[in-house]
């Protein structure tokens, strides 16, 4: 995990360390997790695919990583997902973590909370245990009718979803790098020493330290699967 924006704990970075590397070690997916202190005016959805491509997450010939970026200062949050994932990690379902499992910790100022329980509830996605995310609606043969309001508003909750989830990747479809931009993302430490990692608009790099390169898996690839969401 880089936490730039120095907002969760010692205990909770090791935890989540721990569940990323306990998910490549037993399906080769790679969970990376970060927090940006600003996304230097871009919206978080660009921000997220150029990170995602630049730490080339996921393994080369599957494509299968993820990225969990938290940007305090704005308010926003991203999952992006690999290629190959997008049929597991769905958009309806990153976006009903991003609400009802992250934000409402979000909104208490409870990061440490949020981004672990994102992480644990990415997770059991990843690993099949879908069923806790659908949608589910029961019908009685003698509750029709008293079921007929519950259901109408349902439908509504799912075809919002549904329509958050094209426009974003709509949104998200292309990658444009501004002119001169660069992505900054800085990992902190226990100690004073930092490293820094940068993309510039030619496609270049630099690097101060290797400290971020063990999140690159070879791939890279996402077209803009996943979801965003936001809080205040």
């Amino acid at each position: 995990m880089v936490d730039q924006a120095g907002v969760t704990t010692a205990a909770s970075r090791s935890e989540i360390e721990t569940k990323s590397k306990d998910l490549k070690g037993r399906s080769g997916v790679q969970l990376a997790v970060a927090t940006v202190v600003s996304l230097q005016g871009s919206d978080i959805e660009t921000y997220a695919n150029e990170l995602f491509r630049y730490w080339k997450l996921g393994e080369a010939k599957k494509n299968n990583g993820v990225l969990f970026l938290i940007a305090p200062a704005e308010h926003k949050v991203r999952i992006e997902v690999g290629y190959r994932l997008e049929g597991t990690v769905t958009d309806a379902l990153s976006s009903v973590i991003i609400t009802s499992v992250v934000v409402p910790r979000f909104k208490t100022n409870d990061f440490s909370g949020g981004i672990e329980r994102g992480v644990g509830s990415i997770v059991s996605v990843l690993d099949g245990d879908t069923a806790k995310w659908q949608p589910k609606v029961t019908l009685r043969a003698d509750d029709i009718r008293g079921s007929d309001l519950a259901a109408l508003l349902m439908f509504v909750v799912i075809v919002t979803l549904l329509v958050v989830a094209v426009w974003q990747k709509a949104r998200s479809g292309h990658c444009v790098v501004r002119h001169g931009r660069k992505i900054y993302v800085q990992s902190r430490s226990s100690s004073s020493a930092s490293s820094s990692s940068s993309l510039n608009s030619s496609g270049s790099s630099s690097s101060s330290s290797s400290s971020d390169s063990h999140f690159s898996g070879g791939g890279g690839s996402s077209g803009g699967g996943g979801a965003s969401g936001s809080w205040w």
